[in-house]
Order: structure tokens, then C-alpha cells, then sequence
């Protein structure tokens, strides 16, 4: 069996190497494409059963090496939705078999890639260049209410709705002498507002101010800041305020009603009163907060909205200017707004930016991990489905973070795989050699018998 043996030998390591040879062809042929893991060769020697001294060096197989563990490099798109996994897992994604009604229908069957070339296709879906939907959780942008679990990501382009503004987070120093048009430090008590100059009281509860005193309120009191609110269907308003001393530390704050306002009509509106204590803190009201009940600018009824200035966010300490320093002045509501972009980030989340300002969180992500991730079964287009071997599925993104606008190419190296090549070819070489040297051996065999 020497000769005869060798040459079974010798085309074991020709399949051997062929095997090789045909794996480094498609890691070169997969050099640029997004995600590849190459496949790497394992060499197994077979040795048949015979005594220890007459053993012989047998022949050899060839088995595929996995590489999902092994990370690629990352290239910058600058597509918002392109994505690539920095770290182990593996994104979830679904793969479509047939079109219902206009609405794509999947496969139940749970797919993995690291394909991350996403883009959103004309039905909202987020599809890669191999063909598969990316899975995950959808969320309500408004609630953030999981809408859809573990099925392809639908990206609605749905306004998100308006919000009242019910609050306005607001910060300031009043002078604790108010350099107001009518104040002249000759003059005790010319900085305080007068209600004598007025056809009613402005510093009682619920006042008003007649458009035929608005320059006397201008002339005593200080500019207090503006901000633009929001009612119910996202109508926005301008809420300009006023503050007018009225006494040692007590003070009068306004917003103006109606700027068209004439005659009689009501133009300026008083919110309340402020006080403070001797070192310049606010006394009251309780709280910090000033209630506006059913507030209306120029027509626009916005609602109910409180002021909010803490502890401290209101005080009374000398100011060279004589005016009011805002440090601060937000409020909570929005106009209704249409998505504009869309970026994910490293947890994962996909996040709305809309032409509101708002931010929303639209969906989660799904990445898979698993125990042996070289051991899924790979298919076309760079997707990888489980087997027994590879351990079900362990949603969550672990240690790993999500790189946006990101892709992972191949792991493939081209000059390694070209110095294997040349390794692969000499090892096919010399198995032929054998081949060619044993047939020589049987050649002699055969001329002893002539």
C-alpha cells in the first residue's frame, strides 16, 4: 500500500489545498464588500489505525474557519442612517417574500448580519444593500411607547403634534433702584409706579391697563424680557413682560394683552406681585410662582401657564444699569413639526430631529450577541442564521456602541490572502510532485517484470 497510499495521500492534499485556494478567492473577490467575514482555511490530518511504530503521516482535510468575531475597518459615509456594530453582536433584520397590497410581507425566519448600509426605502423601511430590513423596536415619538417590537423598523414621517405651553422657566435681577424714564434720584419716590397717573389702579389684583396709559406705564416701569409661546394647535404668541416698582421691595409684574389695543381697551394685564426681604431674596409669592389664569396675546388664547421663578431665580440687588438682568427665560410648549433628519446613536436609538426643534426617539435598534458566533450558518447577501451549534440569539447591545454614518467594510487582508495564495500554490505543487514521483515508483515496478 506504500506507493499506492501515497498517491491517495497526495490527492487528499491536492482536494486539500484546492479547498484552500477556492476559499482565498472569494475573501479576495469579497475585499470591498460591506461587512464580509472571510473564511479561513483549517487543515486536519487523518491517521489510520495501526501499531505506533508502523504509523503512518496520513492524509489530510480541509474544514472551513470562521471570522465573525473579527472586526473590520471603519469608513465614514456620511449617511445618517448607514450604521456599523463597534464591538460583538450582530444587527437582527428580517428578509422579504412577497409584496401584499402594496405592504411588504416577511419572513418569520430571524436573520443577523453586519451589513450596517442602511437607507430608508420608499414604504419608511430601513433596507440594506444585500435586501434585508432592519429589525427592532418602533417607538411613539410623542410617548415614547413601544409601538412595534422585534420587527422591521418603520420610520413614519408623521408630525409630531403641538404642545401648549404651560410653564415658563424664568431668571432675573430687579435693581433695587429701577432707572425707569421717570425716575430722577432727586426725586423720593419718582422710581415707584404712581396709580394716580392711571384710570385704574394697576398694582391691584387683576388689573388692567387702558391703552390710553400705556406710555405712563412705559415711563415707570422696565423691559422684562419676551418669549414666544404655544396654544393647544401649536398657534405661537409673543408674551412681552414689564416690571414696575411699587413700593420698597415690592414690585408689579405685567405682560402685554393687546398691542392693538385702543382707548379704553385693555392692553397691558397685571400677573402679580413680588416682594423681598432685606437681603434682596425673594419673600413671595410662596413658591416662586406667578399663576397666569387663561392667558391671551393679541386674540391667540394660549391657556393657563405658570411662571416659574424657584427660590432663586428672582432677586432684588443694586444694578449700575438700573434695569432688569434676565439670566434666563424657556418655556415648555412647541409648534406642531415634520422630521427633518434622522441619526443614531451609540446606544442604538434611532432619534428623529424635527423642524420644531423637538428630538424624538423613533426606535431601538436589535442587536444580537451569541455564545458561538462562528458558528451561524452563513447566506447570501452577508446574513447569518442560527444553528445549534452557534446558541440562540442574546438581544442587547452589551458592551458594543453603534457608530452612525459609519459602515464596516471586509476583514478580508488583501496581502495576507496573497501570501497565502502563494503558500497554497507551492502546497499544491509539491502534492503533484508526489503524485508524479509515486507514478515514477510504479512505472519502475513495472519494467522489473519485462
Amino acid at each position: 500500500m506504500g506507493v499506492f497510499g501515497a498517491m491517495l495521500t497526495a490527492v487528499s492534499g491536492l482536494r486539500a489545498q484546492s479547498y484552500a485556494l477556492e476559499n482565498i478567492s472569494g475573501n479576495i473577490a469579497n475585499s470591498q464588500t460591506t461587512g464580509f467575514k472571510r473564511i479561513d482555511t483549517s487543515f486536519v490530518d487523518l491517521i489510520p489505525d495501526l501499531p505506533p511504530r508502523q504509523s503512518l503521516a496520513g492524509s489530510v482535510a480541509a474544514f472551513s474557519r470562521g471570522t465573525n468575531t473579527i472586526q473590520g475597518d471603519f469608513n465614514t459615509t456620511g449617511v445618517s442612517t448607514n450604521m456599523a456594530i463597534n464591538g460583538e453582536g450582530f444587527f437582527a433584520i428580517a428578509e422579504r417574500t412577497d409584496y401584499v397590497a402594496g405592504n411588504p410581507v416577511f419572513s418569520d425566519q430571524q436573520l443577523f448580519t453586519r451589513r450596517g448600509d442602511f437607507t430608508i426605502d420608499r414604504d419608511g423601511f430601513l433596507v440594506n444593500g444585500a435586501g434585508y430590513y432592519l429589525r427592532g423596536n418602533t417607538l411613539d415619538p410623542v410617548t415614547g411607547a413601544v409601538t412595534g417590537s422585534n420587527q422591521p423598523i418603520r420610520l413614519s414621517d408623521v408630525q409630531v403634534p403641538a404642545r401648549q405651553t404651560t410653564s415658563i422657566e424664568y431668571s432675573a435681577n430687579l435693581p433695587s433702584y429701577p432707572s425707569t424714564p421717570n425716575a430722577d434720584p432727586a426725586t423720593p419716590g419718582s422710581e415707584f409706579i404712581n396709580p394716580a397717573d392711571f384710570a385704574t389702579d394697576p398694582t391691584a389684583g387683576g388689573a388692567t391697563v387702558a391703552a390710553n396709559d400705556v406710555q405712563d406705564l412705559l415711563d415707570s416701569s422696565l423691559f422684562g424680557g419676551s418669549i414666544v409661546v404655544y396654544n393647544s394647535v401649536g398657534a405661537p404668541a409673543t408674551v412681552q413682560m414689564r416690571w414696575a416698582k411699587s413700593a420698597a421691595n415690592t414690585w408689579q409684574l405685567y405682560y402685554q394683552s393687546d398691542s392693538n389695543a385702543t382707548g379704553a381697551q385693555p392692553a397691558w394685564t397685571r400677573i402679580g406681585q413680588a416682594t423681598f426681604n432685606a437681603t434682596g431674596q425673594l419673600a413671595t409669592p410662596a413658591g416662586g410662582v406667578f399663576p397666569i389664569t387663561g392667558l391671551t396675546v393679541n386674540g391667540v388664547a394660549i391657556g393657563n401657564v405658570d411662571i416659574q421663578v424657584g427660590n432663586n431665580g428672582l432677586t432684588q440687588f443694586a444694578d449700575s444699569s438700573g434695569s432688569v438682568r434676565g439670566s434666563g427665560i424657556s418655556q415648555d410648549g412647541y409648534a406642531a413639526g415634520t422630521l427633518e433628519r434622522i441619526s443614531v446613536t451609540g446606544e442604538g436609538q434611532i432619534t428623529g430631529t424635527y423642524s420644531n426643534g423637538q428630538v424624538a426617539t423613533l426606535a431601538q435598534i436589535a442587536v444580537a450577541q451569541f455564545n458561538a458566533a462562528n458558528a451561524l450558518q452563513r447566506l447570501d447577501g452577508g446574513a447569518f442564521a442560527q444553528t445549534l451549534e452557534s446558541g440562540a440569539p442574546i438581544i442587547g447591545i452589551g458592551g458594543s456602541s453603534i457608530l452612525g454614518g459609519t459602515l464596516e467594510g471586509s476583514n478580508t487582508d488583501i496581502a495576507e490572502e496573497f501570501a497565502k495564495m502563494i503558500v497554497t500554490q507551492q502546497a499544491y505543487s509539491a502534492n503533484t510532485r508526489v503524485v508524479t514521483t509515486a507514478q515514477q515508483m510504479l512505472q519502475d515496478v513495472i519494467n522489473i517484470v519485462r
